[in-house]
């Protein structure tokens, strides 16, 4: 009993030897507050926590390279978390502006050939629009309910691409343009125009739905 006692003192010493001898062999780095094994890695725990040498503290930890690996909560913000790469240029603030023009100021009535009172419109805008980085102008379209659906909606696409066609004219580039036709769809007189037979005053009361919506998307210069 005594023979195999004194057998399982001493492996149990060399192998306290081993370790120390591993633990030594790490502590050596100055630099590192890690213990680091014999594979070169950071020793853990059972529970996978980093065994810290006798140098470590919260400021050397922030140096070594394991130390966001480690112990990230306890290191201040800036070490573990890159930097945002800054802006390469200054920024223009974003900006957008939406008018609405009258296609009677427009158009002629149940036309979609552009007015030159409509086209003086039109150059106001592009004038506004050179403030602008300019991403996208949105033209649409609308009518009033006078006349079918189909009618209707077709001469809401056509007014809208007569202000493109101009605007493009103008320098606006066309991928920059977007068009779309509403047609009756979407009145701004709602029911406050009593009727549907087409007469003076109710052509006059329905005048707000006959309209081109514009609107300029960009940043400013």
């Amino acid at each position: 009993m005594k023979k195999i006692a004194k057998q399982s003192l001493m492996v149990a010493i060399a192998a306290a030897m081993g370790f120390g001898a591993a633990v030594a062999q790490a502590q050596t780095a100055a630099d590192r507050v890690y213990v680091i094994d014999q594979r070169g890695e950071v020793a853990r725990s059972g529970t996978g926590l980093c065994w810290r040498t006798g140098f470590w503290t919260p400021a050397a930890a922030a140096k070594d390279p394991a130390g966001c690996a480690c112990d990230k909560d306890l290191l201040p913000k800036e070490v573990c978390e890159p930097k945002k790469a800054a802006p390469t240029g200054p920024m223009g603030k974003p900006a957008s502006a939406k008018v609405t023009l009258a296609a009677d100021a427009l158009f002629d009535y149940d036309k979609a050939v552009l007015r030159p009172e409509g086209k003086k419109s039109l150059d106001d805008l592009v004038a506004k629009s050179k403030s602008l980085n300019l991403e996208v102008i949105i033209a649409v379209g609308h009518t009033d309910r006078l006349g079918s659906d189909a009618y209707n909606q077709k001469l809401s696409e056509k007014r809208a691409a007569a202000v493109k066609t101009y605007l493009v004219s103008k320098g606006i580039e066309a991928n920059k343009l977007y068009t779309e036709g509403k047609g009756e769809k979407q009145p701004k007189t709602g029911t406050t125009c009593k009727g549907d037979k087409k007469s003076k005053a109710l052509v006059s009361c329905l005048q707000p739905d006959r309209r081109v919506d514009i609107e300029m998307i960009g940043t400013q210069k």
